[in-house]
């Protein structure tokens, strides 16, 4: 069993000085009952720790690692363009170029504006949402996360029409109850809010595939549902595509299901590791952003060289490798392997896999929604995560997230995974 001496005692640090001793709290491997390891570096689809110990990681910094960590296109760029600047708080040229490439890989997109976050993209996208239909209320559903935003840090109801409630200390109720939240996948609780408050309603807001409860897809017909009935009502569509968006395909989850929102939030892969988000959508709604329109948003960082600099020069490397067939190939050898395990095993649990991401649900149960999610065995979970680790296999310390897998993730690494993959199962399953 791999020591982890060294990251204990940073972590010890790090509790002194950091509240919980992370920046982000799924890195606290609170839901795997352990401390987190500290990392040292990264190449590849491989990590080390700060204890000596390689794994081959399958979160890829939660989404934007797609070429694998540090590849050598982006840090060239990156390098390049920081003897020029880091910073300027004025226009460059770059902004124009992942702008415009933006807008050639999601038809949707025929503005876009550049921030700093997807938590920011979201925000302001509802924020516009808001300023550009005059109402004030918005629909969200329970297992999508779009980043810490008041308004979306929301719990739902009781019942399917009663108002939010916070769903974390320092939300005002008065902001929450502005909020709608519903079960994913239920199409009758939706009519049932326009029917009650159609006229009141902004935004409908979502996760065309929620990556944030392991990792759902939507019933059939049921984002086209969603398009047709804020069309009726004159609500904007918004999806949030910071983890699927330039991950699944050029043009992201609507590129493979041909569904338009209005809006669409970014991040991630376009940021080529570097902190990015954006959001784009109809001119019509976009040109009511400040400066042209009433709707305010700004940042001291948005747009800076070397973001975009990075952004766009890993979505060339991914055209250039055809980089999106080439993960699909990847993620079903991948695929193929753990259903493979599953058969020896006699065991059927549930894997969803799209392209790049994945998750395996310690259930045999269909999974549609964050409840179904909840009745999965976490325990089974927490076992098999650390005898991968144990393994040399890093998958996402939460039951809760998606898996990740990247270009650089080669044959040998596969028959590694699903090496450890095989151990890993029969320690959880046993």
């Amino acid at each position: 069993m791999p020591t982890r001496d060294l990251s204990s005692k940073l972590f010890r640090a790090a509790k002194e000085v950091i509240p919980g001793g992370v920046n982000s709290p799924v890195r606290a491997f609170k839901s795997v009952d352990g401390e987190p390891f500290f990392v040292q570096r990264a190449r590849g689809c491989r990590i080390w720790d700060v204890d000596g110990n390689e794994m081959i990681d399958y979160v890829g910094t939660w989404g934007p690692a797609i070429l694998g960590h540090a590849p050598s296109a982006v840090i060239d760029a990156v390098s390049h363009a920081a003897k020029e600047g880091i910073s300027f708080g004025i226009p460059n040229r770059h902004e124009i170029e992942i702008a415009r490439m933006i807008c050639d890989y999601v038809p949707s997109v025929e503005k876009v504006r550049m921030v700093n976050s997807g938590t920011e993209a979201t925000m302001t996208a509802i924020r516009l949402a808001r300023g550009y239909t005059g109402r004030d209320k918005i629909i969200k559903f329970e297992g999508c996360y779009h980043g810490h935003v008041d308004s979306l840090l929301v719990a739902a109801g009781s019942g399917a029409l009663t108002l939010g409630t916070p769903d974390s200390a320092g939300v005002p109720k008065d902001l929450a109850r502005l909020t709608i939240t519903l079960p994913f996948n239920q199409p009758e609780a939706v009519e049932e809010a326009f029917r009650e408050c159609g006229d009141e309603i902004a935004a409908i807001i979502l996760e065309p595939y929620p990556a944030n409860a392991g990792l759902v897809f939507p019933k059939e017909g049921f984002l086209q549902f969603l398009r047709d009935i804020t069309e009726k009502h004159g609500t904007v569509l918004i999806f949030d595509e910071v983890m699927t968006g330039f991950r699944l395909a050029k043009g992201g989850v609507q590129e493979l299901v041909g569904i338009t929102p209005d809006l669409t939030a970014m991040g991630k892969v376009i940021g080529g590791g570097l902190p990015v988000g954006a959001f784009g959508g109809k001119a019509e709604i976009m040109d009511y952003l400040a400066p042209d329109g009433p709707v305010y948003q700004a940042g001291t960082l948005s747009g800076n060289p070397l973001a975009m600099v990075a952004g766009i020069t890993q979505l060339k490397e991914m055209e250039r490798l055809d980089g999106w067939n080439r993960l699909d190939q990847i993620g079903q050898q991948f695929e193929d392997g753990v259903r493979g395990i599953l058969r020896e095993m006699g065991r059927d649990l549930t894997l969803h896999r799209v392209g790049s991401m994945f998750c395996l649900f310690f259930s045999e149960e269909e999974i549609l929604n964050v409840d179904d999610v909840k009745k999965t065995d976490f325990d089974a979970f927490r076992k098999f995560f650390w005898a991968a680790l144990d393994e040399g296999v890093y998958f996402a310390p939460s039951a809760y997230e998606a898996g990740f897998i990247s270009l650089s993730h080669g044959e040998g690494d596969m028959e590694k995974t699903v090496d450890a993959t095989r151990k890993a199962l029969k320690a959880a399953l046993s």
